[in-house]
């Protein structure tokens, strides 16, 4: 089976029973997310209700935007608290792009902006050091460890559309990270909470791999 041009044997694809719930409230790249679940043999449901959500087996949230445009959103919607009561609960969940983001603590993007606080830590606008902004490029990661990032090594590289960048408080919580004029947050990883900066959907064979990953936890 080919995607990207790339061919996948079936050591990659697994039966999975679990299903998966992208959570829609708006402003997420579900398409591509959704194609990337399906190519995988994945079961998926798109879901903006906050009690589907809060029942899911397992939980993503896409993003694409302004942070604090999403968190208001989620909240308008109930889905803040919903991800949070799932969380708790010990749903595996990821966090994808924004997704990622809006784990922690807060935001500096337009203004002060509270995160669903599920990580420490905040996200602050990329100093890139006079590359240009927002950072649309291959970039590799160095790989810190975890199962989300479980069979990718260090210097692979994943697709990256972002202008504001994680800065995770603590050292544990970091799954990978990435430069670009300075180092940021690439993945996050805490017991049942994931998160990865890049687009998995759009990273070829080394983002399916870590979206099978997830499926698989």
């Amino acid at each position: 089976m080919q995607i990207f041009g790339l061919t996948f044997g079936p050591d990659l694809l697994y039966n999975k029973s679990a299903m998966i719930t992208v959570i829609d409230y708006g402003a997420g790249n579900l398409r591509s997310v959704c194609n990337a679940l399906g190519f995988l043999g994945e079961k998926y449901e798109v879901t903006g209700d906050a009690d589907r959500a809060a029942r899911a087996d397992k939980l993503i949230l896409p993003g694409v935007g302004a942070f604090g445009v999403c968190m208001a959103k989620l909240r308008e919607l109930f889905l803040d608290e919903a991800i949070k009561s799932a969380v708790r609960a010990g749903t595996p969940l990821l966090g994808i792009c924004l997704g990622l983001q809006m784990l922690f603590d807060r935001s500096d993007e337009f203004g002060e902006h509270e995160g669903l606080g599920l990580l420490p830590g905040e996200v602050r606008r990329i100093n890139s050091g006079g590359l240009p902004l927002p950072h649309i490029a291959w970039t590799s990661i160095d790989v810190c460890g975890g199962r989300l990032l479980g069979g990718i090594e260090s210097g692979e590289f994943f697709y990256f559309v972002h202008g504001y960048g994680v800065h995770a408080a603590r050292l544990s919580d970091e799954a990978a990270t990435a430069e670009y004029g300075e180092r940021f947050t690439a993945a996050a990883e805490r017991g049942n909470v994931f998160g990865v900066q890049f687009h998995p959907e759009k990273s070829g064979k080394s983002g399916l791999a870590v979206l099978n990953n997830f499926i698989c936890i």
